[in-house]
């Protein structure tokens, strides 16, 4: 990265799911959250709607609990995965994965962030983008505000296989919210995350018209 790339570079390259780097002993205060959630609403929403709210969690039982949830999800996940033994990158993934999925409740807090409202079976590709794109930018933006101060985080969704258990469990209106994720929140075990393994940009860029060099 150049020398005088913006502090904001730095941010969004090393902003990254964090799983097994997150300290789950030592306790996240309250203000912390509500600083990050403070740029968090300043993301954008579709006609400026703001149907937005984000629910966090701490209590054991109800952390115990959406754990139970998210860990049938990744077993069911697990379970359609084909074999990693041949890709060391892949079965360090999943190690990690399954580390999470083995103490999410341990995590001081949990984030399920929500939007009002429900897509039908047959929304159209601009009504799913528009719904979408409405609460996922807040989301992120919390991930990058809490990552600026020495938070982990991890956007998952594999407790969406059990969506209506839930919102029951959050104590969520039946049929009119929909859960966008949810990310454990803790401080990182070390401060120097760094960026991730990606791609690169000369594969995935195209100019003027769409053009497929790396075949994905």
């Amino acid at each position: 990265m150049s020398a005088t790339a913006p502090e904001s570079d730095r941010l969004l390259r090393c902003t990254r799911t964090v799983r097994r780097g997150l300290d789950l002993e030592r306790p996240v205060a309250r203000e912390l959250l509500l600083e990050c959630l403070a740029s968090a609403v300043q993301a954008p929403s579709g006609s400026n709607r703001q149907a937005w709210h984000f629910i966090f969690v701490s209590e054991p039982e109800r952390k115990l609990e959406l754990a139970r949830l998210y860990r049938s999800g990744f077993q069911r996940y697990e379970a359609q995965l084909g074999p990693t033994e041949g890709d060391p990158a892949a079965v360090r993934l999943l190690a990690s994965a399954r580390y999470l999925a083995a103490n999410l409740e341990r995590a001081p807090w949990l984030l399920v962030p929500v939007q009002r409202g429900r897509l039908q079976a047959d929304a159209t590709t601009q009504t799913q983008a528009a719904f979408w794109g409405s609460i996922l930018p807040a989301l992120w933006s919390f991930m990058l505000a809490a990552r600026a101060r020495s938070l982990g985080t991890a956007w998952t969704t594999m407790h969406l296989a059990h969506e209506e258990e839930a919102a029951e469990i959050l104590g969520l209106p039946p049929g009119r919210y929909t859960q966008a994720g949810l990310t454990p929140i803790a401080h990182l075990l070390r401060p120097d995350v760094g960026p991730g393994p990606r791609r690169p940009t000369a594969d995935v860029v195209s100019f003027e018209r769409f053009s497929d060099r790396a075949g994905a």
